[in-house]
């Protein structure tokens, strides 16, 4: 295989596994007014993800930089076009990151109520935007000659993309509320799952409308890849159905595993579609960017595959253990003997 190609879908790994991580911690941010009842079950909800956030958001930095390395055309054009929808995903994600490090520093409540509100709009932001981006990216945008973006901001505001938007930040919201379920006891435990069954029908009718949009536009282009759209989509269908059952019978583990599938399955349709392209575009199909005309030099991407090849296992097996060493329940008696242990 062309390590072109080889590297798109490499490329498209990196982002799966930032979408699968990275969004149950949006998802756990977005579930905090709902079962944050009391300063307990706000930091039952919060030290869910506190050991592992900042690992997790690790993983859009390396997929950048892959991007950037592999494709340096296709990243030129989207960080260009695509600047202000992405600036506003940074300055959400540095919003959420100060918040979790600013909020225990003072026991006024108002103090942290306004912190909290930044987790929860810090973790919506990027949850609905990274949906739209990608939502963009696969159906086309305005590129000229110079593979430049024409567009603007209120371009990418377009029903296709919006609709992609809704649907990541819900299926990023059940995911965490999964995980929130997972990891916790009590009344926020019982909280989380009561909040998923709610969740399950928009979920749903939103993913069920993203996979057939994306296989109507893939087909309108005759993607070669559309038997592998349609297999995906239908994964990741049927994965969600079972997720939402695993929930309501009360099969944390199962209904977390489920969801982890059902994003992984459906940003391979996502990607799939847009294959052999990186960025089509909506004005003249000669202005596309394809993976051959937006990749680096095959030396480039032969150092790239070497260190890919050394380094990623590494990376794997440190989160690996990180989530190992901290995989017990954050329990409702151990955040209050802690309180009582420090007054």
């Amino acid at each position: 295989m062309d390590l072109a190609y080889l590297w798109f879908f490499i490329v498209g790994v990196l982002f799966v596994g930032y979408f699968v991580l990275d969004g149950f911690d949006f998802g756990v941010g977005m579930s905090l007014p709902f079962l944050g009842k009391d300063e307990v079950s706000r930091r039952q909800v919060i030290n869910t993800i506190g050991p592992v956030w900042d690992l997790n958001e690790t993983w859009v930095i390396v997929a950048g930089a892959c991007l950037f390395a592999a494709f340096p055309e296709w990243y030129a054009t989207l960080f260009s076009g695509f600047y202000l929808a992405l600036l506003l995903i940074l300055l959400a994600l540095i919003a959420r990151g100060v918040s979790f490090e600013y909020r225990h520093q003072r026991d006024d409540p108002a103090w942290k109520r306004r912190f909290d509100w930044m987790i929860t709009i810090g973790s919506a932001v990027p949850a609905l935007l990274w949906g739209v981006a990608v939502g963009n990216i696969v159906q086309g945008v305005p590129l000229d000659a110079d593979h430049e973006f024409t567009g603007s901001l209120l371009t990418l505001l377009n029903p296709y993309g919006l609709w992609v938007g809704a649907t990541t930040l819900l299926l990023f919201f059940l995911h965490g509320v999964y995980f929130v379920g997972l990891k916790t006891d009590g009344r926020v435990h019982h909280d989380a799952q009561a909040l998923g069954k709610k969740l399950a029908i928009p979920t749903v009718l939103f993913a069920a409308g993203t996979v057939v949009w994306t296989t109507v536009i893939a087909a309108g282009r005759d993607a070669p890849l559309l038997w592998a759209v349609v297999a995906c989509g239908a994964v990741a269908a049927v994965a969600l159905l079972v997720s939402v059952y695993f929930n309501w019978v009360d099969r944390d583990g199962r209904a977390f595993a489920a969801g982890a599938v059902t994003i992984v399955f459906a940003v391979l349709t996502l990607w799939l579609a847009l294959f052999p392209f990186v960025m089509p575009s909506s004005t003249d199909v000669d202005n596309s960017l394809t993976i051959s005309n937006a990749s680096s030099t095959e030396l480039t991407l032969q150092i790239m595959s070497w260190a890919a090849l050394i380094f990623l296992p590494m990376v794997l097996l440190y989160q690996g253990w990180t989530y190992w060493i901290f995989r017990k329940r954050v329990t409702r008696a151990v955040i209050e003997k802690a309180d009582a242990t420090a007054h």
